[in-house]
């Protein structure tokens, strides 16, 4: 079965129709699903930072502060001790933590089909059929996106005032370009990466989604034998 979403080019005009096949543009959404690859994209990415010393790293305290007897003062074995100040940590967080989480890879190709259908059902997906940039120009970038976008606004009424929202994009080349990467990165509100980059937290993070023609045909065709 397919599915039949309109095509710009990057005027904004529309060029035609492209079918896109349900597997991956069509799919429900599992809540609990996408709920687990999130956690664990979002536990891989996370880095060790905090790092306390017990009281084998601490240094010095090799000699007993002093004598076991006779001196009035309680038995004390090495400054190195959680009880005195500078001393080592007792149960301190070390860098030697591991928050890595793995999920299966079926998993997160499907969260990821869910997310991509989720912009399809809510006419949040633009099919592009291609992007020529000739030099590094964000103001072209940017005459690009408005056009694109502007025919598909999202607008939402508060208190009988209409009020644009702000600018959300993400943008899925089928290779990497330098120029367009370039041309885009310094706007405030857009993404840009290529298919072998894309990942849920992404899908999730931009309310559009941009594809170009040639990464919607390359994923389904990377993804043509997969059963739903």
């Amino acid at each position: 079965m397919s599915i039949k979403i309109k095509v710009y080019n990057q005027e904004g005009l529309e060029t035609g129709e492209k079918v896109l096949s349900e597997k991956i543009f069509a799919v429900p959404a599992n809540e609990e699903l996408i709920r687990q690859v999130v956690v664990s994209l979002m536990a891989n990415k996370r880095k060790v930072i905090a790092h306390t010393k017990t009281r084998s790293n601490v240094r010095g305290g090799g000699r007993k502060p002093w004598k076991q007897k006779g001196t009035g003062r309680a038995r004390a074995g090495t400054i190195r001790s959680p009880l005195w100040i500078g001393g080592g940590v007792v149960f301190g967080p070390l860098k030697e933590r591991n928050f890595k989480m793995k999920i299966n890879k079926k998993m997160n190709q499907k969260a990821i089909f869910m997310a991509i259908s989720d912009r399809v059902k809510n006419d949040s997906l633009v099919l592009l059929d291609s992007v020529s940039i000739d030099e590094y120009k964000t103001k072209k970038f940017e005459e690009i996106i408005n056009k694109i976008t502007d025919n598909r606004k999202q607008i939402t009424e508060n208190a009988g005032e209409v009020k644009k929202k702000k600018r959300s994009v993400l943008m899925i080349l089928e290779k990497s370009d330098g120029k367009t990467i370039r041309s885009g990165k310094n706007l405030s509100g857009v993404e840009i990466i290529n298919l072998d980059n894309i990942n849920l937290l992404d899908l999730l993070k931009y309310r559009e989604l941009v594809l170009t023609v040639g990464a919607a045909e390359k994923l389904e065709e990377r993804y043509k034998k997969i059963k739903n």
